[in-house]
């Protein structure tokens, strides 16, 4: 399976093909990196902003995802699924999170083996620290948007997609509406569809009662082989689990066989060999970086602009491989 990047991103079913070779920081640029001022917190959010190429663009306001990394990591994070879907005709904002960032990992531990050292940037005060960069990262976006600067008049502020790996995910779920013992969450109305990249179930509690007012679409992806990686008991079939527990309506999973927890951060390289991997993880990562850029392609599609199309290859997509496991509810 010699697949290469480009591949992944050019197997979406009815995708454009990227025109984003402009990386830095120009006038113009199809890829920027920014980083925006809550002066709220006096709290800095790095961001990465994919434009999409101007052929992909849709009739109407640009659609917006926001993608949050997972502990340890960087605006860098998700960049095959950004990729995928700039391409597609999305604007995608990748954020990165102050006190759970590569930074702050690299502060208190220089090995990802050290599971204790890893979850103390992991604790629910980072949680809420996540939460509200993204409540801020959408003010800011509207903010922009009214104020039409640059290219953010042709947005679209609300209808905003959601998504993250693993602690992305859980920082996801807490946006889509999941309750925490003594906190009740949140349930931001301006994200109207979500996407979870290795989510984990509740550390404590009845999990269905967690995820009950998850009530928006909401996509998983988990792997046979997507395990613990901070220490807190994530294994393949716990994160399996979330599926079940969410309330029915709107609701995907897609079980890779052999996937592991780096094959959903959305990168290659020496990004996600920051953790032990199989050699048959490795050899199937191409194909399968292209059957989730495909799927979680369609599911914007479908979930934030009301295509049939992409609506109906979700009912069957495309692509799967012996061991998949495709469910819907």
């Amino acid at each position: 399976m010699n697949l290469t990047r480009r591949t992944c991103i050019s197997a979406l079913a009815c995708g454009a093909m990227p025109g984003m070779h402009a990386r830095a920081q120009t006038v113009g640029a199809t890829v920027v990196d920014e980083v925006w001022l809550d002066a709220t917190r006096q709290r800095e959010v790095p961001v990465k902003v994919r434009w999409p190429d101007a052929a992909a663009n849709s009739a109407g306001p640009l659609p917006v995802v926001l993608f949050s990394h997972g502990l340890g990591g960087t605006r860098e994070g998700g960049a095959v699924w950004g990729e995928a879907w700039a391409a597609a005709g999305f604007v995608v904002v990748h954020l990165q999170h102050a006190g759970s960032d590569l930074a702050a990992v690299r502060a208190v531990t220089n090995s990802f083996a050290d599971q204790r050292a890893l979850r103390s940037a992991a604790g629910p005060a980072q949680l809420l620290a996540r939460l509200r960069d993204v409540s801020f990262a959408l003010d800011e976006i509207g903010r922009r948007h009214e104020a039409r600067l640059e290219r953010w008049g042709t947005v679209r502020p609300k209808q905003v997609g959601m998504c993250g790996h693993s602690f992305g995910a859980h920082t996801t779920l807490g946006m889509a509406g999941q309750r925490y013992p003594g906190f009740e969450g949140l349930a931001e109305p301006r994200l109207a569809s979500f996407i979870a990249f290795s989510p984990s179930l509740p550390a404590v509690g009845d999990a269905r009662q967690a995820f009950e007012r998850i009530t928006r679409p909401l996509l998983c992806f988990t792997g046979t082989l997507d395990s613990d990686v901070v220490g807190v008991g994530a294994t393949p079939e716990r994160r399996r689990a979330v599926f079940d527990a969410l309330p029915a309506g709107e609701k995907a999973q897609l079980v890779l066989e052999d996937a592991d927890h780096m094959t959903f951060a959305g990168q290659t390289g020496r990004a996600v060999e920051i953790v032990p991997r199989g050699q048959v993880t490795r050899d199937l990562q191409p194909a399968h970086h292209a059957l989730v850029a495909s799927i979680s392609t369609d599911w914007w599609r479908a979930t934030l602009l009301g295509d049939a199309t992409a609506h109906n290859r979700l009912a069957a997509p495309q692509g799967l491989h012996q061991g998949d496991t495709w469910q819907r509810k």
